[in-house]
């Protein structure tokens, strides 16, 4: 069985307790390819999909309809088949700009169920994750810790678009945390991460050294795979 099969499972079981405990269930994911195969083997997941809400840690400030959309990701790809029944909540609004937008797109939210039950993210080859970016100037206030949860708008020279991401506390308002990542060069970057704490340097860091959420590190290469 694949390591995004077993992966699928686990999130589906996890949703189908909470909709039967709780009547709703959250999902909160990151966009980008490296999660494409994941989405494909969740959406044929066997649960009561119209109970859920589907939402996106982080968004590229982009219309729904471009490449680099995670909204046209998440529409294309996992709100298919049985997940074709969840609702989703976007980030992308009218506002001219992530830094305008990002009050609207953080009352958007209001209405997905939290704690989110399940958290999926992946991780950049800087030691990103959602648009947490290194060297963006909002980053310090992203990852402050005593803040309270919002999303927040990202930009940095290495990213081709403005973004807006949910800050630290937003994330971390979760019952389990996911971080898929695969191959080498991921694996060096998560072992560069484990091995200091400064976290503007890294911020997977600050999802990585907390004890608020669960977090789990699922690593996939061609031959093997491992959960740290």
């Amino acid at each position: 069985m694949s390591l995004e099969r077993r992966l699928a499972r686990e999130i589906a079981a996890r949703l189908s307790r909470a909709c039967e405990t709780r009547g709703r269930a959250a999902l909160l994911v990151s966009g980008g390819r490296a999660l494409v195969r994941l989405f494909e083997e969740l959406r044929t997941q066997v649960l009561d999909w119209s109970c859920v809400s589907i939402a996106l840690a982080d968004e590229c400030w982009v219309h729904p309809a471009d490449p680099q959309s995670n909204e046209r990701i998440v529409r294309q790809v996992l709100l298919r088949k049985n997940a074709a029944a969840a609702r989703f909540v976007g980030l992308k609004n009218a506002a001219p700009s992530p830094l305008l937008g990002a009050e609207a797109a953080w009352e958007s939210l209001a209405s997905v169920p939290r704690p989110f039950d399940v958290t999926v993210l992946g991780m950049g080859d800087d030691g990103d994750t959602a648009s947490l970016l290194p060297g963006s100037p909002n980053l310090p206030k992203a990852l402050d810790p005593s803040a309270a949860g919002a999303c927040v708008a990202m930009w940095a020279r290495s990213a081709p678009h403005a973004r807006l991401s949910l800050n630290l506390s937003a994330l971390l308002d979760s019952r389990q945390i996911w971080i898929l990542i695969s191959g080498e060069e991921k694996l060096r970057t998560y072992r560069a991460a484990c091995s200091s704490d400064c976290v503007e340097e890294m911020p997977i860091r600050a999802i990585l050294h907390q004890e608020r959420t669960p977090v789990q590190v699922i690593w996939g290469a061609a031959a093997a795979a491992q959960v740290f």
